[in-house]
């Protein structure tokens, strides 16, 4: 039986880099161009492929005029093209706009319009989307497909084929931004997060830590790489540890652990509702010949980890706590004590020299709190995104003493734990991402039938949330909570639709006519009295 290296002999195996993603690239596939570096629906990239790939992309944009700073939207399934597209863009000092590829025309345009893209690379099904969505931009995008071509835009990969011998410009800095990644906050409208190359280089070799990966690592990605761990995570993590990154266009229940057998993937990150999906499938879907050592991934039911440890034969289950802005925070240590439903300890670099997270529980005039008190989670960190895009209100506002405001409120164990609590912001955590209940109520009060609306999640049978819709009708309407739904799925993202609609007279208001969210939200009536849309009433 081999030996586990340590996080800091992984990373001592290759030679030192600047902290730019194509530093971190050129310094793993020095130690071997030929090993495999990525696979993807039966293909194997080596790493001289994939850099190969990488070089000829960022020419390629260079000379269409792509320039350091130049925003790029993306919108498409997974596929090689985002790993190409980031660590292109990174070598000019340009910036990848990762986009939902269920995103309708409003959510896209919102998205393209305030991050300003010179470009948009997309596959062939969302053109329309993406057409419609750019309409208006100051200077017309370049539009890229990945599947095909038509005559407003042409092949991404054939573009590649026709162009010239690389001319790049001089090397970025670790400090480039490298990424803006659209979250929800409490608004309404998602904010821009930009990340360094340098945050997310860090974010790679923190991952390295927390699940030990090795040389040899498979890391099979099944989250979308729009979402900040699919790319700082899975992405990340495996070129930081020179392994190999296994690519699914998106997660199926129904064939997982045949990939993960078929492609011999030993770690996967996914979220809690993937968990309990897995728990629940048929056993028949199984593949014992998996050889998935680790999964990472948060909030573990106790029915989901059993599964997982005990029928799965997966060695172990890591647990953590990141966001958008601040990747890489906390987590479960790889050897233990194990706490289900633990946040974890603060992040430790696999360099003891390198600063990590610091972390503390607060109260709202930033006063530090004993162990076993609840407060807000504030955080330093090292990875912390370098602000929110064209918004220095909302940048300042994240911030207290240089410590970042998570708007979680945790309590913090004797042993150094973190837990969750609740979250003190209006956020619905829904299938790995954050919604912002104001865009919601947003939406739904356009509807000509509705007087007043709030958003308010509820606990979801699969982990993290579902989504209630608390509607006041206008005098006179008739409405059914399938026009509320079907009102929803015109504007919104699928993940966004409300799971459940409860019709009610009125909503309780704050003194300042605000709605009172946490009564609804104590209101244990409210989901019997709801109509189910998954299965008629609740």
């Amino acid at each position: 039986m081999r030996r586990e290296l340590s996080p800091f002999e992984v990373l001592s195996l290759y030679p030192r880099h600047d902290y730019t993603l194509q530093g971190l690239f050129d310094s793993r596939a020095c130690a071997g161009p030929e090993r495999p570096c990525l696979l993807f629906e039966g293909r194997t990239w080596s790493w001289a492929e994939l850099g190969k790939a990488i070089a000829d992309t960022a020419a390629m944009l260079h000379e269409r005029g792509i320039a350091k700073g130049d925003r790029v939207g993306m919108m498409a399934v997974n596929s090689p093209v985002q790993p190409v597209l980031l660590f292109a863009l990174a070598r000019i000092g340009a910036i990848l706009v990762p986009v939902n590829p269920e995103f309708g025309v409003a959510e896209a345009r919102y998205v393209l319009h305030h991050a300003g893209v010179s470009a948009v690379v997309c596959s062939r099904d969302k053109l329309e989307v993406v057409t419609a969505a750019i309409q208006g931009v100051e200077r017309a995008p370049w539009l890229a497909l990945v599947d095909g071509a038509t005559g407003e835009a042409p092949n991404l990969w054939d573009t590649l084929a026709r162009s010239g011998p690389a001319r790049l410009p001089p090397p970025p800095c670790a400090e480039d931004t490298c990424a803006i990644i659209y979250s929800s906050g409490t608004t309404g409208f998602p904010k821009g997060v930009m990340h360094s190359q340098q945050s997310f280089v860090l974010t790679g070799e923190i991952h390295v830590a927390r699940t030990r990966a090795q040389p040899d690592e498979r890391t099979l990605c099944v989250l979308p790489m729009f979402h900040v761990n699919a790319l700082f995570y899975s992405l990340a993590g495996s070129i930081a540890c020179g392994g190999c990154l296994v690519v699914a266009a998106r997660f199926s229940a129904s064939t997982f652990w045949r990939l993960a057998a078929e492609t011999g993937a030993t770690q996967v990150n996914i979220m809690a509702a993937i968990s309990t999906i897995l728990a629940r499938r048929p056993r028949s879907e199984f593949v014992a010949s998996h050889r998935l050592r680790l999964v990472y991934g948060a909030p573990f039911t106790q029915e989901a980890m059993d599964v997982l440890l005990k029928e799965f034969g997966v060695e172990r289950v890591i647990e953590g706590y990141g966001m958008t802005e601040i990747p890489g925070a906390l987590s479960v240590p790889y050897d233990g004590p194990y706490k289900l439903a633990s946040m974890g300890k603060p992040d430790m670099h696999p360099d003891p020299a390198r600063p990590w997270t610091e972390a503390r529980i607060v109260d709202d005039a930033g006063r530090e709190l004993p162990d076993g008190a609840t407060g807000e989670l504030a955080v330093r960190i090292p990875s912390i995104m370098q602000g929110y895009f064209r918004d220095p209100e909302q940048t300042a506002a994240a911030f207290r003493d240089g410590w970042f405001l998570t708007g979680d409120l945790a309590r913090r164990d004797a042993d150094g734990y973190y837990a969750f609590v609740a979250r003190k912001k209006d956020i619905i955590r829904r299938r790995s991402e954050n919604i912002a209940g104001a865009e919601l109520d947003r939406v739904m009060a356009e509807h000509p039938g509705v007087a007043e609306v709030a958003a308010i999640a509820v606990d979801s049978d699969l982990g993290e949330d579902d989504i209630m819709a608390v509607v006041v009708a206008k005098s006179g309407a008739r409405l059914t909570a399938e026009e509320i739904a079907f009102w929803c799925r015109e504007r919104l993202a699928p993940h966004k639709v409300p799971r459940y609609v409860v019709f009610v007279d009125a909503l309780p208001h704050t003194p300042t006519h605000k709605v009172a969210k946490h009564v609804l939200k104590e209101d244990t009536t409210l989901r019997a009295r709801s109509v189910d849309l998954q299965g008629g009433r609740a």
